[in-house]
């Protein structure tokens, strides 16, 4: 055996022993693909490649943070950004990353609403996804508590309070989120230990996603299954470069709020010290909390005995139980909104109701502030459980193509020129 071939022969003893490279061949490299995705498929890879970096500077981060309510906000400010070497740029690195991945996973959920890609047979890959955002939306919050700034201690003390409003068992709750009385050092040190555990959880999420997505296999544009052998191209090289083209762009624009507006997505009033005896004028959490902010604070009125606080926290939480529901409540046999020219139009007003929630949590809650929001919360629920189901009953769909390749690569003839093609 010559020096050349050691390589080959270690890989293929190991391989023999731990198929490790067969499995990364098979799923990475042979994987049947559809040869349609357009680069909306991009969001997907890129929400995990963001994940692996979010944990990477996270676990740098907790090296040097100090999780007491004397120390936190020194640790962050002093240590972290002026002592440790790049401290600051591990630093703007997470902090903005936690906002490129909620953009990431927002249009990666919007497309999948789009194409209908919660459909059977992926409704757990779809449930997955959503247990995915609630526990992204759990981390974020922890982690929105460390810096123990003004806005982190008072967004600590507004939504945890929430649960008081649980009949029975809130008070209880709530007392055990904060590890006391109030929101204090036993609460600080409870969402740092989440804080740091979450992101494992979500990689073990994540990996349960991806199965339930080889399972199947993607969807596409067209939301039809693969019926022929040339439906689908082999997920490398095809794939691995449209990814790495949209990482590369995505990459610039990340790297532009990280050098360029670091604190742009931030809340300046987080750059004060936590002050228990001064509530900030407005508390107004991350923007990608807005919509949910909004459709708690739109509800300002009791209905017979149940509390408005509580309606609203129902109707905050139900706004993401409700997506788990989706792949029934919508009864339309057609996948993709391409076929479907009702349904198109309403996901499109649904798209706007999503970026008025968030403008209106954004603001006070008040005037006509207020009657938006309530219109728009409204409108949120009706989509999902009046629309949905109805136009799937009622609206006649576009025929659908018979295959993926007779779509994408047999094109309509070009018609015929000017004094050409009559009767011969």
């Amino acid at each position: 055996m010559t020096v050349s071939e050691w390589p080959k022969q270690a890989v293929s003893w190991f391989d023999e022993r731990l198929p490790v490279f067969t499995f990364m061949q098979h799923e990475l490299n042979e994987y049947p693909t559809p040869r349609n995705l357009s680069y909306w498929w991009n969001f997907g890879s890129l929400a995990g490649i963001v994940l692996v970096v979010m944990i990477a500077t996270g676990i740098v981060l907790a090296m040097h943070y100090t999780p007491h309510v004397d120390m936190a906000y020194d640790s962050i400010e002093q240590r972290i950004m002026r002592d440790v070497n790049y401290g600051w740029l591990m630093r703007y690195v997470h902090l903005n990353g936690a906002s490129m991945f909620f953009l990431l996973v927002y249009i990666h959920l919007f497309r999948g609403l789009y194409y209908g890609s919660y459909k059977a047979p992926r409704e757990v890959l779809w449930w997955l996804g959503i247990i995915l955002l609630l526990l992204m939306m759990m981390t974020a919050f922890m982690g929105y508590v460390l810096p123990w700034g003004q806005m982190s201690f008072w967004a600590a003390t507004v939504i945890t309070n929430l649960f008081s409003a649980i009949p029975l068992i809130g008070d209880q709750i709530v007392t055990w989120l904060w590890g006391g009385f109030a929101v204090g050092n036993p609460t600080l040190n409870r969402f740092y230990s989440l804080h740091y555990l979450m992101p494992f959880v979500i990689v073990g999420v994540v990996m349960l996603h991806l199965v339930a997505l080889h399972m199947h296999g993607s969807n596409n544009p067209l939301g039809i299954d693969r019926k022929e052998e040339r439906d689908s191209i082999p997920f490398h090289p095809y794939y691995t470069i449209k990814d790495a083209l949209g990482l590369g762009v995505f990459f610039i624009v990340f790297a532009v709020f990280v050098f360029f507006a670091p604190n742009f997505l931030g809340e300046a009033e987080n750059y004060v010290r936590a002050n228990p005896f001064q509530t900030p004028a407005e508390i107004v959490p991350d923007w990608y909390f807005l919509p949910y902010y909004a459709i708690l604070r739109s509800i300002t009125f009791d209905i017979w005995f149940i509390p408005a606080k509580l309606i609203g926290v129902t109707a905050m939480f139900g706004s993401l139980m409700l997506l788990f529901a989706l792949p029934w409540l919508d009864t339309s046999k057609v996948r993709s909104a391409r076929f479907r020219p009702i349904y198109k139009q309403v996901y499109w007003v649904f798209v706007v109701d999503c970026l008025v929630l968030g403008w209106v949590g954004a603001n006070r809650p008040e005037g006509h502030i207020l009657i938006i929001g309530q219109v728009a919360t409204a409108y949120y629920f009706l989509h999902f459980l009046v629309l949905m189901p109805l136009i799937g009953w009622f609206e006649k769909p576009r025929p659908l193509p018979d295959s993926i390749s007779k779509a994408v690569l047999e094109r309509p003839a070009p018609p015929a020129e000017a004094g050409t093609g009559g009767a011969e």
